[in-house]
């Protein structure tokens, strides 16, 4: 049960009669007694009048899945299954970050018919959003009081990573093109496939020159090349504490995923296996032998409902999964924070057994340490200090990085995606992957 404010305004109206009666000659407190039972009696009797919400059968209609900060179409289907008409408001219990309207919804259903209405969300935050419950207020007729009903039906909405860093796959994807050997660019390297003969021109590099070939045409004929396919590429992200730290408008985990996501798009249509792997001390998520177009939605998936842990990585078990996704020689790229040589000093030691049988790539999403401001007073000398001691931590353990044999980027949440894809676009053409 509940009461309106109706109900209290009429009960304040009630100083007219006390007025009015106290003089005539009755007694004050027979009079405010009278009225209070009089309102109170009105009140009881809109409750028994009112729809009971325990007849009614609710039901919602909305996506499995949906992104981050995108609007979300969802629907509140209400069926009154009660002999009475039913005038109420609605609340369904969604929590703040799903972004749901904050009025409630109210709804007059007929006996034997069903209403509906649109209850938008705009989720905010990824993971797994719930609600567990529907609250019904069923007003009587006059309005002052009704019954409050709390509905048991359970919901869910997986909220997926918005995949923002999408911008930049056509431009690197036109870059693979040509090292793909689908222009007139063809590279060569170490590491490279044949691809076909053509005839010499000239400015071509005479070190592809077929002489057997040559020799059976003859005219010189140049070997072409593209980059190797079906190579593997091992992205980890770490998920311990320093994951959570803020970099630009988000926790540094969602910039790894930013640029875990690019990445595995432009892999993919490289021809590559793309395998990913989200650990702290145990596997978080876990994504491997999902090829083509199924790769991206398997990889949000697994993302979505994963969260940093105020824990320190055990990087010996981590690089241990790693040797267990492939055999074979991969690209190992690993998203963490490198900027604190004292929180990398048990990572920087597990590095060398991995650069020994695989490329290693170290990639960090940070806010950057800023400009050093003009040295004015003791809060500017100290905020400088801070700030070249920054750079020199993030300097000393890049430079660990190189001497385990791996290499270390580092760039803005924004910047980090592309950066890696490049990166990977580069050891493609350098004959390196």
């Amino acid at each position: 049960m509940y009461v309106t404010g109706r109900l209290a305004l009429l009960v304040a109206l009630g100083v007219v009669p006390l007025i009015l009666f106290t003089a005539a000659g009755a007694g004050p407190w027979a009079v405010a007694g009278v009225w209070v039972l009089l309102c109170a009696a009105l009140g009881a009797a809109d409750v028994l009048l009112a729809a009971d919400a325990r007849t009614l059968e609710i039901s919602r209609r909305l996506p499995e899945r949906a992104l981050r900060d995108q609007p979300v179409a969802a629907e509140l289907s209400v069926r009154n299954l009660g002999r009475r008409t039913l005038r109420a408001r609605v609340r369904d219990a969604w929590q703040p970050t799903a972004g749901a309207p904050t009025e409630r919804l109210r709804l007059v259903v007929p006996p034997g018919e069903r209403r509906a209405a649109s209850l938008p969300l705009l989720p905010r935050r990824r993971g797994e959003l719930r609600s567990e419950f529907v609250v019904v207020r069923s007003e009587g007729p006059l309005r002052l009081a009704g019954r409050q009903t709390l509905l048991a039906i359970p919901a869910r909405l997986r909220v997926l990573p918005p995949f923002t860093s999408r911008r930049h796959l056509p431009s690197r994807l036109a870059r693979l093109r040509e090292l793909d050997g689908n222009t007139t660019v063809q590279v060569r390297g170490a590491g490279t496939e044949f691809d076909s003969l053509r005839e010499y021109v000239r400015g071509d590099d005479v070190r592809s020159i077929d002489w057997r070939a040559t020799a059976r045409a003859g005219t010189t004929m140049l070997r072409t090349w593209r980059p190797e396919r079906d190579r593997h590429v091992v992205i980890v992200i770490d998920t311990g504490r320093t994951a959570a730290a803020r970099v630009g408008d988000g926790a540094r985990l969602d910039a790894a995923m930013e640029a875990a996501l690019l990445l595995s798009a432009l892999a993919a249509r490289a021809g590559d296996h793309v395998h990913l792997l989200m650990f702290d001390r145990v596997t978080r998520a876990r994504v491997t032998r999902v090829e083509g177009a199924p790769l991206l939605p398997a990889l949000v998936d697994a993302m979505a409902p994963v969260e940093p842990q105020l824990i320190d990585t055990d990087w010996d078990a981590a690089f241990a999964q790693v040797r267990g996704l492939t055999q074979r020689p991969a690209l190992v790229v690993l998203l963490t924070a490198a900027d604190d040589p004292e929180a990398a000093r048990a990572f920087l030691a597990s590095l060398p057994a991995v650069a020994a049988r695989s490329r290693l790539l170290v990639a960090t999403a940070t806010d950057g340490p800023g400009d050093v401001p003009e040295r004015e007073d003791a809060a500017a000398v100290y905020a400088a200090a801070a700030i070249e001691r920054g750079r020199s931590d993030a300097d000393r353990v890049r430079a660990a990085v190189v001497r385990a044999g791996g290499d270390a980027v580092a760039a803005s949440a924004d910047d980090l995606p592309p950066l890696v894809a490049d990166h990977y676009l580069a050891l493609k053409a350098a004959g390196r992957l």
